[in-house]
C-alpha cells in the first residue's frame, strides 16, 4: 500500500483568535505534529492545504459585501501573505511534501480545487506517486476536510490505483458538533472510511 496524508486547512485564521476560529483548531495542529513525528515514515507523500484567498477581490463572491451568512459568504480570511493564511505555529510542516494553495479568486473548499507550486493539482500528484490510500485530517470537519474527502472518493474512479480514502477522526476540528457529525456520516455513506 503507498499511502498519502492530507493536512487541510490548518492555518492561523481558522485556529483560536483567528478570523474564523475553530474550538479545538490547535490541539488538531499539535495532534497532527504528534502524529507526523510517529508515522511520517508511513507515508510517500504529505501534503497541505491552505486557503489562499486574493486580496483584491471577492473570490468569487466568497467574501461577504456586508454581513455574511457561514453558508457561501465569510468574513475575510486567509488572505494570501498575510498571518492569518499562515500554518497554525502548532503544526510542523518539516514533513510536508507538497504545500496546495486553493481558493484564489474562488471560493475554494476542497484541496482538490487548488495546486502546487509547479502548478499540479492534487489529482495529478496523487495519480503520479501512484496512492492507493489516502489519508485525510485537518480543519473544518465540517467544511474543507468534508468537500477534500468528497472530492477524493468521487476522483477515487478515475485516481488508479487510489482505492481508500480515510479520515482520521481523532485529528480533525469542526465548526459545530451537529454538522462535523453530519459530514463524518456523509464521508463514510459515500465510500469513506473513518478511523
Amino acid at each position: 500500500m503507498t499511502a498519502a496524508l492530507l493536512i487541510v486547512d490548518v492555518q492561523n485564521d481558522f485556529t483560536e483568535g483567528g478570523a474564523l476560529g475553530v474550538d479545538g483548531g490547535s490541539a488538531a495542529a499539535a495532534a497532527i505534529t504528534r502524529h507526523l513525528a510517529a508515522h511520517a515514515q508511513d507515508y510517500a507523500l504529505v501534503l497541505a492545504s491552505r486557503d489562499w484567498h486574493d486580496p483584491d477581490s471577492d473570490n468569487g463572491g466568497h467574501f461577504a459585501s456586508g454581513e455574511p451568512d457561514y453558508v457561501t459568504t465569510w468574513p475575510v480570511h486567509c488572505v494570501a501573505g498575510t498571518p492569518g493564511a499562515e500554518y497554525d505555529p502548532a503544526l510542523s510542516t518539516s514533513a510536508v511534501t507538497h504545500h496546495i494553495r486553493k481558493g484564489q479568486g474562488t471560493h475554494g473548499y476542497s484541496a482538490f480545487e487548488g495546486v502546487a507550486e509547479d502548478g499540479s493539482t492534487l489529482a495529478q500528484i496523487l495519480d503520479a506517486h501512484g496512492i492507493d490510500r489516502l489519508d485525510i485530517v485537518g480543519i473544518a470537519t465540517d467544511h474543507c476536510v468534508r468537500a477534500s474527502a468528497l472530492d477524493a472518493l468521487e476522483h477515487r474512479d478515475r485516481l488508479a490505483p487510489l482505492t481508500e480514502v480515510r479520515v482520521l477522526t481523532d485529528l480533525v476540528a469542526g465548526v459545530a458538533p451537529g454538522p462535523s457529525q453530519a459530514a463524518l456520516e456523509e464521508i463514510a455513506a459515500a465510500g469513506g472510511t473513518l478511523a
